[in-house]
């Protein structure tokens, strides 16, 4: 098998990780990789390409507001069958949310149901056409061949062993989870949390991307065993820990609500680089096993740490994407015509000099042995009946992909056609019900009314149980400066504290246990070692 290679583009909103990926055989190696961070996307790419002398090099990228649903279906059902299961899911799940289901380009992967072995679980993925575009015409000019969720992709960096249970955890600009049960994955969350939250709020003070990044990567957390921070990353844990905290309390809840023990939780992404994240996560998930994600096939080596590797684990494993490693069904990237044609159709004519005794002329996978030296007519009669047959061949895959197309897109118009119809109908029967509703309204009102008194009893009650609820969480070493009701239902808490993680806890506990709804809080003040946090939200 000879040797194949693939460029890794992880793009995100103000950095690109790159590696450059090469396999032979079931030999991978990275052979360059890096992070660039830019203002003009284009120019970027551009230089990241010339750099890795990628012009020609296949291009593998992530997808950037990818969804995924997840259909349960019967095991035994064909793959026709399956297929229009799936469409008619999706549909289904678009009329509910209001979508059309043509603006969405899809792809899906089959796992056997945990529960029930009689049934197959569909992960669904699904990415909108215009954004998919959008990423296409970035790559304009140059080799884009695959496009993945990097969700299917990370899990390529692990030598699975069989029936293994486990998380990666990618904190990137935002969070993903990737939930392998048996050596498949099983399941994907998405969290709006990521390094995008402290990176942006760390910008802020330092008004530069860049030194944000390095200050993130030099920046040491110290478990409850550790020692005081006083050096200048530190300062910065009050834009990073309520991030972390809020991330690992969900990987902590995926764990729970997964049947099936997970063993490991693998950590990588931007967030990763921060030093003792590892041991930070294993202090509150307990006995599961935390690491940072290392590529399996990647060597320690005098020159290069191995920590520089794992910060574009992103890129590497997209990389792997595209030189056959991982779920192949999930690339986004429609071949053009071009590409689907078979190299052997490529027409190359040869004539050796006079004086020869053997000529050939080759014409895709086939060659004739002339027999002896051809004149320019018999030379120019062979390239003329080489040139009208490549061009009936064309013309023909043309004509197929044109009909292929014209289908699907009648399919479309079809499909089209019958949603807007049952939006109307369902439009109808909105009108009737509003009409139907109207008679009530009268009625309803003088219910509101005597509503109303019942609420101010309940708003009267209310203070006396938010005090009470907060006594039962707050930790030992928070103090409560102040409640404030300031309008209607909205509270105010001021609280403080020597150690921030314990009102990072406090605040958690609050949003966990819905004591305030819409809770938000500042990012705190420090005075005299004395950290102060606002904690506002509205009363249940």
């Amino acid at each position: 098998m000879a040797s194949s290679s693939c460029l890794g583009l992880y793009i995100e909103e103000h950095i690109i990780k790159y590696a450059k990926v090469s396999k032979e055989h079931d030999t991978i190696k990275v052979n360059a990789f890096g992070i660039m961070f830019y203002d003009k996307i284009g120019e970027a790419i551009e230089q990241v390409i010339q750099e890795t002398y990628s012009q020609k090099t296949p291009i593998s990228i992530n997808l950037s507001e990818e969804m995924y649903n997840y259909f349960d279906m019967f095991a035994l059902l064909t793959k026709n069958d399956l297929q229009k299961a799936i469409k008619t899911e999706f549909e289904s799940y678009c009329s509910e949310k209001g979508y059309n289901p043509n603006v969405f380009e899809s792809r899906y992967a089959v796992v056997e149901d945990e529960d029930d072995k009689e049934k197959i679980r569909v992960i669904h993925v699904a990415d909108n056409k215009i954004e998919l575009n959008k990423q296409i015409q970035q790559i304009e000019g140059y080799k884009l061949s695959n496009i993945s969720p990097i969700s299917m992709a990370i899990p390529n960096l692990i030598d699975i062993e069989k029936n293994d249970n486990y998380l990666i955890v990618n904190i990137e600009d935002s969070t993903v989870v990737t939930t392998v049960l048996g050596n498949k994955i099983y399941h994907i969350d998405k969290m709006e949390e990521g390094s995008k939250d402290f990176l942006t709020k760390i910008n802020l003070k330092e008004n530069s991307y860049l030194n944000s990044y390095e200050i993130c990567k030099n920046t040491t957390i110290y478990t409850s065993e550790g020692r005081e921070l006083q050096d200048r990353q530190s300062a910065y844990l009050e834009e990073i820990m309520p991030t972390l905290h809020s991330i690992v309390g969900k990987v902590k809840s995926i764990i729970n609500d997964n049947v099936d023990k997970i063993k490991k939780v693998y950590l990588t992404g931007t967030a990763s680089l921060i030093n003792n994240i590892d041991l930070y996560f294993q202090e509150y998930l307990g006995n599961v096993d935390c690491e940072i994600l290392r590529p399996y096939f990647i060597e320690t080596t005098r020159d290069i740490s191995i920590k520089d590797y794992i910060e574009v684990n992103s890129a590497i494993s997209l990389a792997m994407m595209g030189v056959g490693e991982g779920i192949s069904g999930m690339n986004f990237k429609n071949q053009t015509f071009g590409d689907k044609i078979p190299d052997w159709l490529k027409v190359e004519i040869t004539s050796e000099k006079k004086g020869k005794k053997d000529k050939k002329v080759q014409s895709g996978m086939f060659i004739w042995d002339l027999g002896q030296p051809m004149d320019k007519t018999e030379l120019g009669l062979v390239r003329i009946i080489s040139a009208l047959i490549l061009l009936v061949i064309i013309y023909t895959a043309f004509s197929i992909l044109i009909s292929t197309q014209m289908t699907s897109k009648t399919e479309q118009v079809d499909e089209t056609i019958k949603f807007t119809k049952t939006q109307i109908n369902s439009a109808n029967s909105d009108d009737k019900q509003i009409q139907d509703k109207i008679s009530q309204y009268t009625s309803l009102i003088q219910s509101l009314e005597k509503m109303n008194t019942t609420e101010g009893n309940t708003m009267k009650n209310s203070i006396p149980n938010l005090l009470n609820q907060i006594m039962s969480i707050v930790p030992e070493n928070v103090q409560i400066t102040s409640i404030e009701n300031k309008t209607d239902r909205h509270v105010v808490i001021t609280a403080q504290s020597d150690k921030y993680e314990q009102l990072g806890f406090l605040t958690a506990k609050i949003k966990a246990e819905e004591i305030l709804r819409n809770t938000i809080s500042t990012s705190g003040q420090k005075d005299n070692k004395v950290v102060t946090i606002k904690i506002e939200g509205e009363l249940p």
